[in-house]
Formats: structure tokens, C-alpha cells, sequence
């Protein structure tokens, strides 16, 4: 397991926008970590950054290991959309993910995790069938399943379970679960549904609007496991948004706060 250490004094765009500015936070090792903000707050922007998938930034994104620096670990990133490859059958798309590693591990080993893992997560059968023939919750769980399946120290999550019915997405929010038990990577889960980031992380961080910052580092203290229409999670729901009502646009201003300012802008 990896510790995470992010701290960006900006990162601004070639068209002169900025999109993160002097935000700073760590990950604990085998931690998952919620992201919750406005659309525009550079969430997709950090998550590209901490993949190395954009290196141009004014700051510093580093991992360890214990009290080690960690310069090679294995992230795996599961996108917004579950972009498989259309002409590649489910278990292509799998071995696609694990040809970089060929080298370094044994093909009758990979076969048989494989063939274990399409059948934790229901597809035991649909290894031969292409994308197009899978329902869009089948598509996010081969794409789940492909996350994990190089045993990631790191995984990057992307609002995976955005725009699935609520029955679909709370399966894939339990086979996540259960997945990350069994491995137990880093985590860090962007999402715009604060309950489903109560309902599945340790800590939530919350972003300001663009330029993004940390506004309120919230620790979930609930016990697992957690289902997004429970009683506890309702009620932890309840609480920060009456504490800080404007939270999910960007704001920690307290709800006292936030009337006075509503009064001073109606005078």
C-alpha cells in the first residue's frame, strides 16, 4: 500500500484558465478518499494529473511506501465512461490491461484470476462477447474489474457509477467495496453525490469552485458497511448540509454565515 502526497500551487491550462490553486492533502495507505465538488472544479484535472497523464503542473504529487519514496506503483483508473475497446471481446479487453506485465507474470496464473473475477463480478459467461452486446452495468463492471485486476497500489475512480439506475449502481458500489477489501489500494473516488461518498469512503475531501482548493476535509465516522439509503448515512447527509449549506457549490461558509450573507445581498 502506498501513502499519496498532493501539493499543486496551480495548474493553469495553455488558454491562461486555472483550474487548481494552492491545494494540498495526503491519502493514508490503503485509504479511500472521496472527492465531492462543483462541475468545473478540476476534479477530472487532478485525478489526470496524479495519473501522469498531464505533467505540466506547478507542484508536487509523490507516493510512498512506509518512509520510502515510491517512484514506480501501479494505478489503475476507472473513467467516467467505461472505454473498452469495441472490437475486443470482454476478456481482450482484460488481457489488454495486462500485457504490460506479461514479462513479469505467469499467463496460466492471469488466466485462471481472470476467469475468477469475471465470475466474482457476474460475467462468468460474457468473456466472449463484445462491449456492444453488454448492458451499460455490465460494461462498468468489466471496466471495475479491469481496475483492479493489475492489483493497483493506487485506484483513480471518475464518477464510475454516474447516470446507472440506483439498483445497478449500488451493486457496482458493493463489488467495489468488496474488491478494495480484498486488495486494499488507495482510493481516491470523485463523485457529485455526497451520499455516495459518505456511503463508501473514509474521508471526504471537498473542492471550492474553480480555481480548487480543499475547503473541508471531512472524516466519515461510521463503521462498515454502509448502504446509501441507511439511516446513518441520511443523517450524516443532513448534518453537513445544514451545517455548511452551500457546501456542495463550493462553499464551507456556516449556515449562520450564509443567512447573514443572504440578507446582505436582499438589503
Amino acid at each position: 500500500m502506498i501513502s499519496l502526497s498532493v501539493n499543486i500551487r496551480s495548474k493553469t491550462f495553455t488558454n491562461g484558465v486555472c483550474a487548481i490553486k494552492d491545494m494540498s492533502f495526503d491519502a493514508r495507505p490503503g485509504e479511500f478518499l472521496a472527492i465531492v465538488g462543483p462541475s468545473g472544479a478540476g476534479k477530472s484535472t487532478l485525478l489526470g494529473l496524479i495519473a501522469g497523464l498531464d505533467p505540466a503542473v506547478d507542484g508536487d504529487i509523490s507516493a510512498k511506501t512506509g518512509d520510502a519514496q515510491q517512484h514506480r506503483f501501479r494505478t489503475g483508473f476507472m473513467f467516467q465512461e467505461p472505454r473498452l475497446m469495441p472490437w475486443l471481446t470482454v476478456q481482450q479487453n482484460i488481457d489488454l490491461v495486462l500485457r504490460p506485465y506479461a514479462g513479469r507474470r505467469n499467463a496460466v496464473d492471469d488466466d485462471a484470476q481472470v476467469r475468477h473475477l469475471l465470475e466474482l463480478v457476474g460475467l462468468k459467461d460474457f468473456g466472449g462477447m463484445f462491449p456492444s452486446q453488454l448492458s451499460a452495468g455490465m460494461c462498468r463492471r468489466v471496466a471495475l474489474l479491469r481496475a483492479f485486476i493489475i492489483d493497483p497500489d493506487l485506484l483513480l475512480m471518475d464518477e464510475p457509477f454516474q447516470s446507472l439506475d440506483a439498483p445497478t449502481a449500488e451493486q457496482l458500489r458493493q463489488l467495489l467495496f468488496d474488491l478494495w477489501q480484498r486488495t486494499s489500494p488507495t482510493v481516491l473516488f470523485v463523485t457529485h453525490s455526497l451520499q455516495e461518498a459518505i456511503s463508501l469512503a473514509d474521508r471526504i475531501l471537498f473542492f471550492s469552485a474553480r480555481p480548487s482548493h480543499v475547503i473541508l476535509d471531512y472524516e466519515i465516522p461510521l463503521p462498515r458497511p454502509r448502504t446509501l439509503d441507511s439511516a446513518p448515512v441520511q443523517q450524516i447527509h443532513h448534518q453537513l448540509l445544514s451545517r455548511y449549506p452551500q457546501l456542495l457549490e463550493g462553499s464551507a461558509a456556516p449556515a449562520h454565515a450564509s443567512a447573514m450573507l443572504g440578507q446582505y445581498r436582499a438589503g
